[in-house]
């Protein structure tokens, strides 16, 4: 990625003036030759990560998860957290030292929105959507709409999906290093609200979300819950006993539907 300056989440609703080329993974182009470890192009995709680092891809804070809005085309990529980036590795795309509560990456493809953008163009605008972490400490640096919550900041997002119209949903992964739970929360992505985090669902202790999906019509979010209570070394130590809540019944992996009770779309 390249820019002349370094962006910090807009929520002005204004398009970024920064872009990103694309770089492509061809065995036989720069540095991806058998010389270099990369005997064909099926050994170039096996080892993407160290081609992308052999050709010069900037390197992300562990992205997790990459989709698409189906209303605007614009492309979200996800960085859970890198706490091993230091001061000298620092980038436009990756602006904070010791990453501990990552951040979302808007790509914008040119072409106009939705159906019309240009997923397969080499070169993209973009610009930080969120900086993630508590607001209210200047020393994270987080880039919330100004108006977000006591309890509508989040931190290492992880997976994302989008609803019909439009809207981010983001999963969390690690807040529990932040006395938090981890779980769903809903950011408008354009307009007014732009990068205001709403908190939709919460995890058990110890437990992850990960995978949220929706139904076509909007009206059901299903949403995997991993290892709740992970930390327990045996039962007895368990503070959550979720779903069941048996004694003598462990904690479980699940997959749970949220739904609206008067049947209209999640969010809306």
């Amino acid at each position: 990625m390249s820019s002349t300056s370094t962006p910090r989440g807009r929520h002005d609703g204004q398009l970024s003036v920064f872009t990103l080329p694309w770089l492509p993974l061809v065995h036989g182009q720069g540095k991806l030759t058998p010389e270099n470890g990369f005997a064909d192009q099926a050994e170039v995709l096996l080892k993407t990560r160290l081609a992308a680092d052999a050709i010069g891809a900037t390197p992300m804070d562990r992205p997790e998860d990459i989709e698409t809005n189906p209303v605007t085309g614009r492309v979200y990529a996800v960085m859970t957290k890198n706490k091993k980036r230091d001061e000298s590795k620092v980038n436009p795309a990756n602006t904070r030292p010791e990453n501990l509560w990552g951040h979302i990456v808007e790509l914008i493809p040119p072409g106009g929105r939705g159906p019309d953008a240009d997923h397969t163009a080499d070169k993209y605008a973009w610009d930080l959507f969120v900086l993630c972490g508590n607001p209210k400490d200047a020393k994270v640096g987080a880039t919330f709409h100004p108006d977000t919550s006591d309890n509508g900041w989040f931190v290492c997002p992880d997976n994302i999906t989008f609803d019909p119209a439009g809207r981010l949903w983001v999963a969390t992964d690690g807040a529990n290093d932040f006395d938090l739970p981890d779980g769903v929360y809903g950011v408008d992505t354009e307009g007014a609200a732009r990068g205001l985090p709403k908190l939709l669902f919460t995890c058990p202790h110890g437990a992850e979300a990960t995978g949220p999906c929706f139904t076509p019509d909007g009206t059901t979010l299903f949403l995997s819950v991993q290892h709740p209570s992970e930390d327990a070394e045996t039962l007895d130590k368990a503070q959550s006993l979720w779903p069941d809540f048996k004694d003598g019944q462990p904690p479980r992996p699940s997959v749970v539907a949220i739904r609206r009770k008067d049947g209209q779309p999640v969010g809306a």
